[in-house]
């Protein structure tokens, strides 16, 4: 048995099993990411889609997924490569591509405008270890390196990586530890301790999925707005009302089927409300 330390969960995994995640296993009685190189996903979008507005705006990036997830929202659009029962048997039906091999495609992506490497779509916090070793060789060839994240990591994990990406869009999923704990099955203060370092360390885009009935109140995203616009840089000065922040719509998936699409409205009256504390709040499936 072996304790992995990458997430609050911190799992004590025995010999041949999966943590929580699904992608870390114990081997001869170390944690490794199973999951390394294991690509179930690659697409060359508009960097918007990530979200991010302001970070390299108009410019494509190539999206890269592996599999596993240590949240489980159940509202998830990924659930087929994230946590379902479907996602667990990607270990053995993912293609392997090697870090090399990915920045290699990036490059000749060049000429469709490619301006570097995604890693998204599943968790790939849980993977890091690939995400820092294909990240240098990316930032070597002169490409950027961006993370789409729940940014429920523990610190060291992203001090390893901080060097080598250049912007974060991370999911402030709400801003009750209720949500997060009876939920997600997540931790809304390992979220916060990863946000606030991330923001000192490289460009930082917040997303929040308004879900009607679970986070959808103007005081709870006043309050996230006013937790947002208090952030530091590592020498003291206040970065935070210049962080952007997307308020998105949700609609019914996976498992949580029983209620509506968020109202449109509802979702811009949201965004107003942060409005009076951020200078950058977009809204997004609307």
């Amino acid at each position: 048995m072996a304790r992995c330390d990458v997430c609050f969960h911190h799992c004590n995994i025995p010999e041949g099993g999966r943590g929580f995640c699904g992608a870390r296993r114990c081997v001869n009685g170390a944690v490794i990411a199973e999951n390394y190189g294991k690509i179930t996903a690659l697409a060359l979008d508009p960097i918007e889609k990530k979200p991010l507005r302001r970070f390299h705006p108009g410019g494509m990036i190539l999206s890269a997924g592996s599999y596993g997830c240590n949240l489980r929202c159940p509202f998830c659009q990924n659930h087929d490569i994230t946590w379902s029962a479907g996602a667990m048997s990607l270990a053995d039906k993912a293609e392997t591509v090697t870090p090399g091999a990915l920045v290699e495609t990036a490059l000749r992506l060049k000429a469709r405008g490619n301006i570097g490497l995604a890693f998204t779509y599943n968790e790939p916090l849980i993977g890091w270890e690939f995400v820092r070793d294909t990240a240098k060789l990316a930032h070597e060839a002169g490409l950027v390196n961006v993370l789409v994240t729940n940014g429920t990591a523990e610190l060291p994990v992203l001090e390893e990586l901080g060097p080598h990406i250049d912007a974060m869009n991370i999911d402030l999923k709400g801003f009750t530890g209720r949500y997060y704990d009876q939920v997600l099955g997540g931790s809304l203060e390992a979220v916060k301790a990863f946000i606030v370092r991330a923001a000192q360390l490289c460009h930082v885009e917040l997303t929040t999925l308004i879900v009607p009935g679970e986070n959808d109140s103007e005081d709870e995203i006043r309050a996230l707005a006013a937790w947002t616009a208090a952030l530091k840089a590592a020498d003291g000065r206040l970065i935070g009302p210049g962080i952007p922040l997307h308020v998105t719509r949700f609609f019914p998936r996976f498992r949580m089927t029983d209620r509506p699409p968020t109202e449109v409205r509802l979702v811009h009256r949201l965004a107003d409300a942060a409005r009076e504390q951020l200078a950058y709040v977009y809204t997004g499936n609307c």
